[in-house]
């Protein structure tokens, strides 16, 4: 356990978090697995046939999509990492563990915009576990109706 929440050692143990957040808030999900690191995005140099790390490790990434709204994917990254994206915003570098956290907050309805008069702009705000709020940017373009919806 890290701050009260269970870690996720592997990529399969995350998307079955996945699955049962997907379950507890009755959303459709999809799930797409790359293994290998001549499949996986940050492995892009491996050579032609190459399917393991210099380690001898097989990557294993997966890219998941939920359905209904708000529309949300997560692409699960082999080095214990996520890029959350949320109606369109971007939250890169999401700790693996933090992920059903951030989930919960964004299905759950804690999350929010904060909107900053001068200079205009907008930022996702979601809330995690131990008094932390995660803050991404986001043009004022890209207000979706879910986002605006949102807006504090």
């Amino acid at each position: 356990m890290i701050n009260g929440m269970k870690h996720l050692p592997t990529t399969e143990a995350a998307v079955a978090a996945l699955r049962s957040i997907a379950e507890e808030y009755v959303v459709e999900i999809a799930v797409t697995h790359d293994i290998g690191a001549d499949q996986t995005s940050r492995r892009s140099a491996a050579g032609f046939g190459v399917t393991t790390d210099p380690d001898g490790s097989l990557p294993h990434e997966a890219y998941v999509e939920f359905g209904g709204s708000p529309r949300v994917t997560v692409r699960l990254y082999p080095e214990d990492d996520a890029l959350i994206d949320v109606e369109g915003v971007e939250c890169p570098d999401i700790d693996r563990d933090e992920v059903p956290a951030f989930l919960r907050s964004v299905f759950g309805g804690l999350a929010w915009v904060r909107a900053r008069r001068f200079p205009p702009g907008y930022f996702l705000m979601v809330p995690l576990p131990g008094d932390r709020v995660h803050k991404e940017y986001m043009p004022m373009i890209t207000l979706t109706p879910w986002l605006s919806g949102r807006v504090r």
